[in-house]
């Protein structure tokens, strides 16, 4: 028995309660496209929000990663890239600026007890 190239059956035996003929068996295979994840940084998204909210950054940063997500689900690649990267882009600057803000206000309060001495 031949079969064309792109309709190859996976299992070439019948088994007894299969009523089907040799003839009627086929399987069909999909191949999907690979596609690398998108990456929509919601868990750092959602830390930002929750601890280092700097001027309400860690909220926009969170739409951005909630919008990836869903053109992600929907399937546009593309748009889930373009607010994926948004959404980082906003943490790091989030992580930066609070991070700097904390540094400033311990060199501030040394300064302070340093000079009330």
């Amino acid at each position: 028995m031949e079969y064309k190239a792109d309709h190859v059956p996976m299992n070439t035996r019948t088994y007894p309660y299969q009523g089907l003929k040799e003839d009627d068996q086929s399987t069909v295979i999909t191949v999907v496209p690979n596609v690398p994840p998108v990456r929509d940084h919601l868990p750092w998204s959602i830390f930002n929000f929750f601890y280092m909210n700097f001027c309400c950054l860690g909220f926009v940063a969170l739409v951005f990663s909630v919008k990836s997500r869903d053109r992600k689900v929907v399937g546009d690649v593309e748009g889930a890239q373009h607010y994926a990267s948004t959404a980082r882009a906003l943490n790091i600057a989030i992580a930066v600026l609070a991070s700097l803000a904390v540094v400033i206000a311990i060199v501030t309060t040394l300064v302070i007890v340093i000079n009330a001495k």
